[in-house]
């Protein structure tokens, strides 16, 4: 977490590719932008918005405060919330209460998080149903990151056999189960593993936004010395649209460098359910709940100006196969 707020930890070279799009501008739009209407449902839960406040930390004072203040943030806004990873609370008890923020926040979708590798570490579907019931989460993301874990000093490498093992898990859990990237990106060759695993819904999270692979290299050398490591992944655009032919029928969420409410509805006009924002509401966490509710004001603002603006009273109104999906920018 330090590393994300002391140093420039996104990609430099990689975009996430929504710039290869647009959606239509409509001059005669017929709608009212005062009834745009962002609602949608997801994993169960209504939210006001496609929207997630992406995992980011927990285990320490400052994640604590972190914690509380997106979630007061995501309760005054009706928005969903991901914790960041679990591990730290499953082996050191006393990180617990950073995590817990239901009672700040009792009506938001609350998803928890665990890293897909502690599979292969002996954590069984028993840990899942302790974390979920520690924090009263409504259901639970496992986080896959090969690249950030062999740069990180003393990570694990051993992702030999997890497809069968999250499979598992998932059909003796009584909650929904999610898989997401970090960053650097899921694309059709990750998809096409996972046919047949009962997922409800996959995160992409694709390059272009926060690049682990830098991250760890900050924290573990205080400088990137393998550059090319940190500028890989596959960009969100192409991840979303990628998974999306392997699984047509899979809710995704769409993150990794969503920045503005132009980009969230570029990625739901290419099929996502969710996008999801993290680094940019990091620092904000740091001050204030009115410096999250402040940005993500501003993000939810764009999101209706651009609906409105494309002709797109409500959601699905964006995702009209022929009508209102974006073409490559000129």
């Amino acid at each position: 977490m330090q590393a994300c707020l002391l140093h420039q930890v996104e990609y430099t070279s990689r975009t996430t590719g929504f710039e290869r799009y647009d959606v239509p501008y409509v001059a005669l739009p017929e709608t009212d932008l005062a009834h745009v209407d962002t609602r949608t449902t997801f994993l169960g839960r209504d939210v006001q918005a496609p929207v997630l406040i992406g995992a980011m930390t927990g285990g320490m004072e400052l994640g604590a405060t972190i914690n509380r203040n997106l979630a007061i943030a995501a309760q005054r806004l009706g928005l969903g919330l991901m914790l960041g990873s679990q591990r730290v609370m499953v082996e050191h008890p006393a990180a617990l209460d950073s995590f817990k923020v239901r009672h700040h926040a009792p009506d938001v979708l609350l998803i928890g998080n665990l890293g897909l590798a502690q599979l292969n570490r002996g954590y069984t579907s028993i840990h899942a149903r302790r974390v979920v019931e520690a924090v009263g989460a409504d259901a639970l993301a496992f986080h896959t990151n090969p690249l950030q874990e062999a740069v990180q000093a003393g990570g694990d490498g051993d992702f030999a056999g997890l497809v069968d093992r999250l499979a598992q898990l998932t059909a003796e859990v009584p909650f929904p189960v999610m898989l997401k990237e970090v960053g650097h990106g899921l694309g059709a060759a990750a998809a096409e593993r996972l046919i047949g695993v009962p997922l409800a819904a996959l995160d992409v999270a694709g390059a272009g936004g926060t690049s682990w692979a830098r991250v760890e290299q900050y924290v573990a050398y205080g400088e990137v010395r393998n550059p090319q490591l940190a500028e890989w992944g596959i960009p969100t655009a192409q991840a979303l649209q990628e998974v999306q032919r392997v699984l047509p029928t899979t809710p995704l969420v769409a993150s990794g460098g969503i920045r503005t409410g132009v980009d969230a509805a570029k990625a739901l006009a290419l099929g996502a359910s969710m996008v999801a924002v993290a680094l940019p509401l990091l620092e904000p966490a740091t001050r204030s709940v009115d410096a999250v509710v402040s940005w993500l004001e501003n993000f939810l603002w764009e999101l209706r100006v651009t609906m409105h603006c494309s002709g797109a009273a409500r959601l699905a109104d964006l995702r009209v196969e022929y009508r209102n999906r974006p073409a490559p920018a000129a």
